[in-house]
């Protein structure tokens, strides 16, 4: 699976973005995808994640309340909705492509459970 992810930027304190990412190349149904995000000088961090039917959602707790993840299995994308963005939410923002079968909370938020990652887009948000 190729993805890319796309829709990163630079937006004030309080603002929103959406992130999106594009799979090509195998069954997209037929994978989990997440969200992971990495700070300058800090550890990659989850972010959010979804089930290969959109059914089931998981969240980190810096960013529940304030981001959502969907997909679209018939665009072959997932994408993250961001509001309420704050200083302490730049990073660059991965996606990835998990294992249909990821079962729980421990299995979509290690990153170990991910097979594909895309190259990631910079989301910057201003104080």
């Amino acid at each position: 699976v190729q993805l890319q992810a796309s829709g990163g930027g630079l937006v004030q304190a309080g603002g929103s973005l959406r992130l999106s990412c594009a799979a090509s190349g195998r069954t997209f149904s037929n994978y989990a995808m997440g969200w992971f995000r990495q700070a300058p000088g800090k550890e990659r961090e989850f972010v959010t994640a979804i089930n290969w039917s959109g059914g089931l959602t998981y969240y980190g707790n810096s960013v529940k309340g304030r981001f959502t993840i969907s997909r679209d299995n018939a665009k072959n994308t997932v994408y993250l909705q961001m509001n309420s963005l704050k200083p302490e939410d730049t990073a660059v923002y991965y996606c990835a492509a998990g294992r249909r079968s990821c079962s729980g909370y421990g299995c979509y938020s290690g990153g170990d459970g991910y097979i594909y990652w895309g190259q990631g887009t910079q989301v910057t948000v201003s104080s």
